[in-house]
């Protein structure tokens, strides 16, 4: 194996395997009140679960930021700013935290408006949500800590801290419904409680692994910008950062715009068709968690490769990363057309589900070689911190799913809203491969950023 295959795959493979863990947090709550004999239980998880699905989705940009603009300054040797990007970004989510507590309740209030549940319902998610949203310090930290462990070329570390989550939420939910007889408030607590492990974990292991880097703190090097901290709140530092975050947190807004509008748009044409399209799209969600991981790599290694700007090893990394990408998609490809059906099955028994979903399997097929692109575009854009590509191209597939989707509506069904599905992960590909040279242009023609 080339060594640039094998740096790949030591950044690739453990976020495949945090990734894979993510969904777990939420499926064991499930599992749990999913044995306390009522089905409110169980809806009041969902909704709770969803609503912070969409929180901290919604911030995401606090890990793609700081992965981008950490592995630059690595690569450009710059510790004092590889330390500075890291207290920036867990300061800002940190505030951002401040914030969604102090709102809790209007948006928790604006929520119940939109998704409507029953009574009972609401009142055990309001229950859920007024604990979970404690978490918001420690889930926003471990955001901007695990970009930055991922720019630093390390993601074994964030793969042990969500290993350790999952662990601890376990352990700590059971003990706290089964043991001490608590309902939806203790699987609230056992979430909180692993949450706050997994952002202690964080931080001993950034102490064991980076302590060295201490001396870089504002406060430890005497006389300077960082002596007093001023350099870290440093007008320009910041207005880029913001920049960078701000196309990041519009991109995601599109994102969860289209994916939100195909769950209701599949709701909207009835029970049947809302599980046939859930179930399709956790073809597409398996494809997305191994992705995710090349993506990363693609973050770490190209930031690092701009800042250090070593444009030879840069294509190689991007090249390399496609076909990887296009590997994992004929992997996919296969392995759907052969067991895609046989999969479906062990997630329901029911042949009216199954049968009706036969109709749609095509799309699903085409999910992998669809979407390749985009996945691998993301991680060196973000890498290259070309946050604006990345929001035209997002934009870009949004109109084009929209468009298609109410266009062909009443023609195929729902149909058109599997092909303007498909269509969008294409376009953000193919927009990104057009705005790649400019983008590897700019990025390798500017002054690194200091």
């Amino acid at each position: 194996m080339k060594p640039r295959d094998r740096q790949i795959l030591q950044i690739a493979l453990p976020s495949i395997v945090s990734n894979i863990t993510v969904p777990l947090l939420g499926l064991i709550d499930v599992a749990i009140v999913g044995h306390l004999g009522a089905p409110a239980y169980i809806g009041a998880i969902a909704v709770g679960g969803m609503l912070f699905n969409i929180i901290y989705w919604i911030f995401g940009f606090l890990r793609m930021g700081s992965s981008g603009m950490t592995s630059q300054a690595l690569g450009r040797r710059d510790l004092p700013e590889v330390v500075r990007i890291l207290l920036r970004s867990v300061g800002i989510g940190m505030a951002v935290a401040a914030v969604l507590i102090a709102l809790q309740v209007p948006i928790r209030q604006a929520a119940f408006l939109l998704i409507q549940p029953t009574d009972e319902v609401r009142r055990m998610a309001t229950v859920y949500f007024h604990i979970c949203i404690w978490g918001a310090p420690a889930m926003l930290g471990l955001y901007g800590l695990t970009g930055w462990f991922i720019g630093m070329q390390n993601s074994r570390t964030p793969m042990f801290i969500a290993i350790t989550q999952n662990v601890v939420n376990i352990v700590a939910s059971l003990s706290l419904v089964f043991g001490c007889g608590m309902k939806v408030e203790g699987v609230a607590l056992g979430t909180l409680i692993a949450q706050y492990a997994g952002f202690v974990m964080g931080l001993t292991l950034w102490l064991r692994q980076y302590g060295k880097l201490k001396k870089y703190l504002p406060g430890k090097q005497g006389s300077g910008a960082d002596a007093d901290g001023s350099g870290l709140w440093e007008r320009q530092a910041m207005r880029r950062f913001f920049a960078v975050n701000r196309d990041i947190f519009l991109r995601t807004l599109c994102l969860v715009a289209v994916t939100l509008f195909f769950t209701s748009a599949g709701a909207a044409q009835g029970e049947i068709i809302l599980a046939v399209n859930t179930l399709l799209m956790q073809l597409f969600t398996l494809f997305s968690y191994v992705m995710d991981g090349f993506a990363y790599a693609g973050e770490a290694m190209s930031g690092r490769y701009i800042g250090a700007r070593n444009r030879a090893a840069f294509g190689d990394t991007v090249r390399r990363l496609f076909v990887w990408g296009f590997l994992m998609a004929v992997l996919f490809t296969l392995a759907y057309a052969f067991g895609g059906n046989a999969f479906l099955c062990l997630l329901t028994d029911d042949r009216q589900v199954t049968a009706a979903a036969d109709s749609y399997f095509g799309w699903a097929l085409a999910i992998p070689a669809a979407g390749v692109a985009a996945f691998i575009w993301d991680g060196v854009f973000i890498g290259a911190t070309a946050t604006r590509g990345m929001l035209l191209s997002m934009a870009a597939a949004a109109v084009c799913f929209f468009a298609l989707h109410y266009g062909l509506r009443p023609v195929l069904g729902n149909h058109a809203l599997w092909l303007a599905f498909i269509v969008y992960l294409f376009v953000r590909g193919a927009v990104q491969t057009v705005l790649s040279r400019g983008v590897v242009r700019r990025a390798f023609a500017s002054p690194a950023v200091g």
